[in-house]
């Protein structure tokens, strides 16, 4: 999958696919069981949903980009951007099929930098 990352010919759509691909495997290595992918409300999406090791609910936005030129990748989840993540995090585990036994609930943000053939994942536990 990084290899194909790291393809210049990729619409930028296609990147991020790949990057939230990339970081939900990541996060199974890490231990992490995937609930949830790309998952809509009125709100937005939801990237990732996960389950922590430690039974943590953990909501995972995921930004990859092929330059610094705006900032880090990161930088993307703006105020707006958290509040709307918020009510969908909410909305999500409101929801009958979606309870499970927790210990708590975080917003994370995975940041994914492909450049100069090289990819590099920086991991953003509770980032808000």
């Amino acid at each position: 999958m990084a290899r194909r990352m790291r393809d210049g010919a990729l619409r930028p759509k296609e990147l991020g696919t790949l990057g939230e691909r990339y970081a939900a495997a990541w996060l199974e290595r890490q231990g992490w069981r995937i609930l949830d992918r790309n998952w809509r409300s009125r709100y937005g999406e939801l990237d990732i949903v996960a389950a922590t090791p430690e039974r943590v609910v953990a909501f995972v936005e995921v930004k990859t980009r092929r330059s610094l030129r705006c900032g880090p990748p990161q930088e993307a989840v703006d105020p707006r951007k958290r509040a709307c993540l918020r009510r969908a995090g909410a909305q999500w585990l409101l929801l009958p099929e979606h309870r499970l036994a927790h210990r708590g609930v975080r917003f994370d943000v995975v940041s994914i930098l492909v450049h100069g053939g090289v990819v590099r994942l920086h991991h953003i536990p509770e980032a808000f």
